[in-house]
């Protein structure tokens, strides 16, 4: 369900120019596909780190040698490589949580075996405690990315090249309200979104210091761009309000036939329509820049939900899966978890996540938050009741019951553990303690 198509990064076919108004038209048809909600599907960022000494980075051979061996394994998920070596799956579409967490678990297995053999380890961590940016992808698309946001400064290239995530992928919901309408979903995505930020941040280092943050990690999406990596603003209905804000966000590049490819600044994609200028827009363009946008929560026909740190341990990464589908997708748990989260609205107030008090909040705080941490609470509660209902194992609700009682029950998010175990010594730098990472 990964919604950068590697084989789109290329410029597009020759059709027929788009107009404002067909442009308006498709987006409202193909950012929600209503139905009974369904499919769950997972995408994992991992950082790829030498196995005895993390703080050493990895020379780009190495990652290069790591690729292929990779890449030769039989998986489920569709693998990628972001600009900086990390190391992405995407899982495919499944019928089932269980069903989603055993494939990838699978695939993972395999992953680790094969990186073990090259002396790496895929470290699940928010953002990279040590190393700065250091891009290896040299394509149009990178290029481009990185000129445009180095506009807004140097968070876009930290982003790129130092983050890694657990992306949670879920259908939109039905056409009618209720707990599992889309309308719905989409409110609640945006207020439950703050409280996994706030329970799963882990990146509270950066640069071998100390960050003010405990998700460093979305404190740099935050801060990399003006427009790009905001929620649709304003009250509209989802389908008009994504219309809008995509049309209304600029261009990140205009694609072509040879690199590098133009990054234009402060070119809407409205204005690019208006404009026929450098060249008349077609559909396969409008498709593309879906790609370079980065809200918190992005509508694909279904919700990707972006604000989750990577997770340490080998099942660290099914919790936040677990967790979010549950609260999504069982209708007892749905209707109650809206509730729960709902007067958070008044925290967050008009501005759109991830910048607004809230969200800044669950970054910066975590669950030392008084509001976020009772809100996390009843949330995982609430999945620990529903995931019997939706067939999950033991094994799984063991994993979720033992991040509650180890963290959210106690005002903790995994980010406190790094900092007690991540300690800057005056004399060492960053400790680095076997599978803290991992």
């Amino acid at each position: 369900m990964s919604p950068d198509t590697p084989g789109a990064y290329g410029p597009p076919g020759r059709t027929s120019p788009i107009g404002e108004v067909e442009a308006e038209d498709l987006l409202r048809c193909i950012c929600f596909k209503t139905g009974p909600p369904r499919v769950v599907g997972v995408e994992l960022e991992w950082l790829l780190h030498d196995r005895e000494r993390p703080d050493l980075p990895v020379t780009p051979q190495r990652l290069e040698e790591a690729a292929t061996a990779v890449r030769a394994l039989p998986l489920n998920a569709a693998l990628t490589f972001e600009p900086g070596g990390q190391l992405e799956l995407s899982s495919r579409p499944a019928d089932s949580l269980m069903a989603c967490i055993d494939d990838t678990a699978a695939d993972l297995v395999a992953v680790r075996d094969t990186l073990g053999r090259l002396g790496l380890a895929p470290a699940g961590i928010g953002v990279d405690p040590w190393h700065p940016p250091r891009r290896l992808l040299h394509q149009p698309r990178y290029d481009a990315m990185e000129t445009a946001f180095d506009r807004s400064g140097p968070a876009g290239r930290a982003m790129m090249c130092t983050t890694a995530s657990v992306q949670v992928c879920l259908d939109a919901g039905e056409e009618e309200p209720g707990p599992l309408g889309y309308g719905r979903r989409w409110q609640l995505s945006h207020l439950l979104g703050a409280v996994l930020v706030a329970a799963f941040a882990n990146s509270p280092f950066r640069l071998g210091k100390p960050a003010p943050w405990r998700s460093t990690r979305q404190s740099l999406w935050a801060d990399l761009d003006p427009l790009r990596t905001l929620a649709p603003a304003g009250q509209l209905p989802p389908r008009d309000a994504w219309a809008a804000h995509v049309l209304d966000t600029p261009v990140l590049c205009i694609r072509g036939d040879e690199g590098p490819w133009e990054a234009p600044e402060g070119l809407t994609f409205r204005d690019w329509i208006r404009r026929g200028e450098p060249r008349r827009p077609v559909r396969a363009d409008l498709d593309y820049h879906i790609t370079t946008l980065f809200p918190p929560v992005r509508p694909r026909g279904h919700l990707e939900l972006r604000m989750i740190d990577a997770q340490s341990g080998d099942d660290g990464w099914l919790v936040p899966l677990a967790v979010t589908t549950a609260l999504f997708d069982d209708p007892e748990a749905a209707e109650t978890v809206y509730r729960t989260v709902k007067p958070l609205a008044e925290t967050a107030g008009p501005s759109a996540a991830p910048r607004n008090p809230l969200w800044v909040a669950a970054a910066r705080d975590g669950l030392s938050d008084p509001e976020l941490r009772a809100a996390a609470g009843s949330c995982f509660d609430l999945a620990l009741e529903a995931l019997p209902r939706m067939g999950a194992t033991r094994t799984v609700q063991d994993a979720v019951a033992g991040f509650r009682d180890r963290y959210v029950a106690r005002g903790r998010c995994p980010a406190d553990d790094l900092r007690d175990l991540l300690t800057t010594d005056r004399h060492h730098g960053p400790a680095h303690p076997k599978g803290t990472l991992s």
